[in-house]
């Protein structure tokens, strides 16, 4: 007997598709209610079938990471506005223009990581981004500089562009939903650095941060960097100040300015694994 790969003898789903599709053309067949249910688009897009997209958006990524062996990523986020160096003079602003030297410093620290990686067989700490333009192609760039994988999250957004060409393609995913992109996210993330960005990038911060301070995550690293652009942005001392968050919450991140100093801090993380199981300020 020939082995399957196969874990039953029922007929296969795919078959059923291809001979759906030479049956005889009768106003029966050309009914919608005739199609196959997981072959007919139609129906998987009613408003009824959102929990079964988003049962799909959370494993059709999740398998395909599964059998890629991924076990673990360092995320990287930041801003799409973000120029390279070497296109500094295309920048909106003149700030966007200064902010390119952490453009570069994503390119270096996911290098440096992705060696790391690939010197421990490749399967923990994948880099991965939103898979756009920015200090996400950065990311993604450095990677591949490294001979490397890495990962690309990509959303639909009304001006859809391309996924950067760094990202590895059987490691490129796109999005409807939010929600579950940034379960993805964070789902096997070992360490979580942040770089200038505007809104996407504040929100992805906060949800994990939110998450690291309610000990609904683990305390993994999280570098901000850029420490003179977030205490632009945020008074983190003012939210303190007012009881708004605790102290103790200030210790839940860290700057940072380069790759190198990213990397030291991440060998020299406290709380590895540790979760909260009290939330100061809320006893």
């Amino acid at each position: 007997m020939t082995k399957s790969h196969r874990r039953h003898p029922l007929r296969f789903s795919g078959e059923d598709k291809q001979t759906a599709k030479t049956v005889p053309d009768t106003a029966q067949t050309r009914s919608p209610t005739y199609k196959l249910a997981f072959a007919d688009t139609d129906f998987l897009l009613r408003e009824d079938m959102r929990p079964l997209r988003f049962q799909l958006e959370l494993l059709k990524p999740e398998l395909a990471m599964d059998e890629a062996g991924v076990n673990s990523t360092v995320v990287l986020f930041g801003g799409a506005r973000i120029p390279s160096p070497e296109k500094r003079e295309t920048a909106r602003t003149k700030t966007l223009a200064d902010l390119t030297k952490y453009y570069a410093e994503a390119q270096k620290f996911a290098e440096i990581i992705t060696k790391r990686s690939m010197a421990d067989g490749g399967s923990e700490n994948v880099i991965a981004t939103g898979g756009g333009p920015g200090v996400m192609e950065a990311g993604n760039r450095g990677a591949a500089d490294a001979g490397g994988r890495s990962i690309g999250l990509n959303i639909v957004l009304p001006h859809e562009q391309a996924p950067n060409p760094y990202v590895t393609p059987e490691l490129c995913f796109n999005f409807h939903y939010f929600a579950i992109r940034k379960m993805h996210f964070l789902m096997r993330a070992n360490a979580i650095c942040v770089f200038p960005g505007g809104f996407g990038t504040l929100d992805e911060m906060f949800e994990a941060l939110t998450l690291i301070q309610t000990g609904r995550m683990s305390k993994v690293p999280f570098l901000l960097f850029g420490k003179e652009f977030w205490e632009g942005i945020i008074n983190w001392d003012v939210l303190a100040d007012a009881g708004t968050i605790a102290d103790e919450d200030l210790k839940l991140f860290q700057y940072v300015e380069t790759a190198e100093e990213a990397i030291h801090a991440l060998d020299n993380w406290e709380h590895p694994d540790e979760r909260r199981q009290n939330i100061p300020g809320r006893e």
